[in-house]
């Protein structure tokens, strides 16, 4: 089972990367982040075409979050109902997992309402995890925070500023209380794993880039991960999004009796 997680950046402007990217990888679950569509827009034809059945949260230009299956999905949950006005989360039944595609707030700024905001829809998370305590659960998505220093290129660079604030990590610790591991540091405890570089000052070619992409799974699913890694050729060539796929692949188990 190869599960893969992915801020595209826009669905529009990186339909041929993803199209392309489920030909030729052919993961078996794509959760995509800031779709920037509306539910008219989405591609769910498209993804029909390549062999895949597709549930998406919109909201137009902005946000955005969808679950892409080859095996189909079922009991279609999207946001937190009326705590969250934002398509920031949807989850489904894919096989025996509940599977979240995420996308958290940015915050903005240490001192902006935003910045609340995101501690509070990482709180709301946590709630939801701890609800499903018990059951196989895989989440993925970009949560725009870099858990230690060393998910940060430069430290020094981001004192002050979001991402790296001790709030922030402790929401994040928090939501991986309720029950979860950090499947890439499970798999690589040491060295950088970075997800996202930014576009300006060849941040991808300095190697000046943060790890606040995660696939976060049940301690179960967890024992039967082969590898974790970043896809760092979905962040080359023309028109990339800013932010790399993160890949997990699992050992299938075998049907309960």
């Amino acid at each position: 089972m190869k599960v893969v997680t992915w801020n595209v950046n826009s669905l529009t402007a990186r339909w041929a990367r993803v199209s392309e990217f489920l030909s030729s990888r052919q993961p078996d679950v794509l959760l995509i982040q800031e779709t920037k569509q509306s539910e008219e827009k989405f591609p769910s034809a498209d993804f029909a075409e390549l062999g895949y059945e597709a549930v998406h949260y919109g909201q137009g230009q902005w946000n955005g979050v969808a679950i892409v299956a080859r095996d189909g999905v079922s009991d279609v949950r999207r946001g937190f109902g009326d705590a969250d006005p934002e398509a920031r989360v949807i989850s489904a039944r894919v096989g025996e997992w509940r599977m979240f595609s995420c996308y958290a707030p940015n915050g903005r700024a240490l001192d902006n309402p935003h910045y609340t905001y995101k501690l509070q829809w990482l709180d709301r998370l946590r709630e939801e995890v701890t609800a499903h305590r018990g059951e196989r659960l895989l989440l993925g998505g970009d949560f725009n925070v870099a858990r230690t220093d060393l998910d940060c290129w430069d430290p020094s660079s981001f004192v002050g500023a979001t991402h790296v604030s001790v709030p922030e990590r402790a929401a994040l610790e928090g939501v991986l209380d309720a029950g979860l591991v950090d499947l890439a540091r499970r798999h690589q405890p040491e060295g950088p794993l970075y997800t996202w570089w930014d576009y300006r000052n060849g941040s991808f070619r300095r190697g000046w880039g943060l790890r606040i992409d995660y696939l976060l799974s049940d301690p179960t699913s967890a024992e039967d991960l082969r590898e974790v890694y970043v896809d760092r050729e979905t962040r080359k060539g023309e028109r990339p999004s800013d932010h790399a796929a993160l890949v997990a692949q699992f050992d299938r188990r075998a049907p309960a009796d």
